[in-house]
């Protein structure tokens, strides 16, 4: 659901991170436990390993030590914000073959909505995402995907282009994303500056939804660092 989603989505990327959202439940958990000692891998900073926090919203992060993957940071969440439940995103996704081993990503428009963070670099990237998948699909588009393109098109001259072609499904989205009509009247200064201005909302969205959560964050930081004795000690614990 990262950087390395992106990069297989043909939205270029250079990651050595691996961000996965999983299921929380006791069996996954212990699953992607027993998956992490294979890799070596140590949970870091802040919060622990516990299910608890994954429900949250919190995501726990940990470095692998095996040979074949030292350094390596893995990053798990279990709930996005603006982004459907695990049981939703699971039928959904996209299934890729990378060296004849599949690869669950995330479905391209669930991506593109983690991707709407207060964070300066996953803009650029929602832009690179949609191109991507427009000028692969554009002659021979599916509903879903004239769909997919007028709700999370962030390039101006592309969104009028489609919104051009489309008025029918720009009349059933308008509702959903107003600035359609601003598209379909090929107001390029007008649709620019509705993309500004729907990115400045979704930024503040997001800052409001972690504000608790970093909250958390520092309340856990603190305790960490009043006991000094479990430093030792792995933050990997059962969930």
């Amino acid at each position: 659901m990262g950087g390395q989603a992106c990069v297989l989505y043909g939205g270029a990327e250079f990651s050595r991170d691996t961000d996965l959202v999983i299921l929380p439940d006791p069996t996954n958990l212990a699953r992607l436990q027993s998956a992490l000692a294979d890799l070596q891998a140590e949970c870091i900073a802040v919060p622990p390993f516990d299910r608890r926090y994954l429900e949250m919203g919190l995501a726990v992060h940990f470095r692998c030590h095996h040979p074949e993957a030292d350094g390596i940071r893995v990053d798990v969440m279990s709930r996005l914000r603006g982004v459907d439940e695990f049981a939703l995103l699971w039928p959904r996704r996209t299934t890729l073959f990378v060296d004849n081993e599949p690869v669950e990503l995330m479905a391209l428009p669930d991506l593109v909505r983690a991707k709407k963070t207060q964070r300066d670099k996953d803009w650029p990237m929602i832009t690179r995402l949609v191109e991507a998948n427009y000028f692969q699909h554009r002659h021979i588009a599916t509903p879903e995907q004239i769909q997919f393109w007028l709700l999370e098109m962030r390039t101006p001259a592309l969104l009028i282009e489609v919104a051009v072609q489309f008025p029918a499904h720009v009349a059933a989205l308008s509702a959903q994303r107003p600035l359609l009509r601003l598209a379909a009247t090929a107001d390029l200064s007008a649709v620019t500056e509705s993309l500004h201005a729907e990115e400045r909302a979704e930024r503040e969205a997001d800052r409001q939804y972690w504000r608790p959560l970093l909250a958390e964050l520092q309340r856990l930081r603190w305790e960490r660092s009043s006991q000094p004795d479990n430093h030792s000690q792995p933050d990997n614990h059962d969930a």
